[in-house]
């Protein structure tokens, strides 16, 4: 869908750090033409980006969701880190119940926060990465700065607008 609406949830500095560099370091190059990012909504439509403006900057104001980076999960080609956040999970519904006649399946079936860092990939090269990042992995806090909206441009994203969460 060209020109769809994105929105992803901003990571504090240092955990954007941490996933995008395992993201350049597990993604193939070539296919990799996004930082990493934990997407919220991948395909609202372009006609409602004045009301999904209006609902951002109000969602905003408000203290930084907690959130833990909980585990990692096969994409079967693929790999993510799992964020889980019951705040972030409720921002997300309330958002969706507002723009519920417009979600696209994806967006409509339910969110699974998590953070892409390999795909495209064989199963093999995934599953030996997977067993390689579980022998080392600890649930830690992950700082939600802010949330962004962005524009699709068929591969590209344009940032359209950040906010940031109170106090962060």
């Amino acid at each position: 869908m060209s020109g769809a609406l994105i929105v992803t949830a901003d990571f504090a500095a240092v955990d954007f750090a941490f996933f995008d560099g395992d993201r350049r370091a597990h993604f193939p190059p070539e296919r990799n033409i996004l930082a990493a990012h934990l997407t919220m909504f991948h395909a609202l439509p372009p006609s409602v980006e004045p009301e999904l403006r209006r609902r951002l900057a109000a969602v905003a104001d408000r203290p930084a969701p907690r959130a833990m980076l909980a585990g990692l999960r096969s994409l079967g080609s693929g790999v993510a880190y799992t964020i889980e956040s019951a705040e972030l999970d409720d921002l997300r519904s309330d958002i969706a119940e507002a723009f519920e006649t417009c979600l696209t399946a994806q967006d409509a079936q339910g969110w699974r926060a998590h953070v892409t860092i390999q795909n495209k990939v064989s199963s093999g090269v995934a599953r030996d990465l997977l067993i390689a990042k579980q022998r080392h992995f600890v649930p830690r806090p992950v700082g939600i700065a802010g949330l962004a909206l962005h524009r699709y441009m068929d591969g590209p994203w344009n940032t359209l607008q950040r906010w940031p969460f109170r106090g962060t």
